[in-house]
């Protein structure tokens, strides 16, 4: 099953390069919740992720040439959508401002963030926490980037993203911890 759907996708994709815009929609339709989620969870400002989701979409379609299918449309597409957040937060200047100023190389490790803690508290201390260290948590716990790629998402050194992480996971024991 899996394997036809790929296929599904691959001739989406296919179609889509040549100009179909029935293909294009199509490609639309199966992927623009999952990046829907992927926007609101590093904007948190839906309209924000609105746009950040229609600009991706023209972006990959534009781009859609260069797509290799050296892994999934969705992941590629996911790139996208993450790298357009990435950039909209840096120009509205939400980044922590000297990230490289503070780089301290920590242990990286993979233990559970909160374990056995409620999911509405991890999401109240997600609010809380300040823009780049949520960044930071959201790619690495949830969408599942590990340092190296963080780093280059963020232009930031693997170490930075090593001690971000580790102080904002500190922080957010630390807001759960106190509600």
């Amino acid at each position: 099953m899996e394997a036809n759907v790929r296929y599904t996708h691959q001739v989406l994709v296919e179609q889509s390069k040549e100009g179909n815009r029935n293909a294009q929609y199509q490609l639309y339709g199966l992927y623009v919740d999952a990046m829907f989620n992927v926007a609101m969870r590093l904007l948190t400002v839906r309209e924000d992720a609105e746009d950040i989701l229609q600009e991706s979409f023209v972006e990959a379609f534009k781009k859609l040439d260069t797509f290799r299918f050296e892994s999934t449309f969705g992941a590629w597409l996911k790139r996208i959508v993450i790298n357009r957040s990435i950039n909209h937060l840096k120009a509205k200047r939400l980044l922590l401002s000297s990230l490289e100023n503070e780089a301290e190389p920590v242990e990286d490790d993979n233990a559970e963030i909160i374990p056995e803690m409620e999911i509405e508290k991890v999401k109240i201390g997600m609010g809380q926490l300040p823009e780049g260290y949520k960044q930071i948590i959201t790619l690495y716990l949830i969408e599942g980037y590990d340092h190296v790629e963080i780093g280059e998402i963020l232009d930031i050194s693997t170490s930075t993203s090593k001690s971000q992480y580790h102080r904002a996971k500190k922080k957010l024991i630390q807001i759960v911890n106190e509600l």
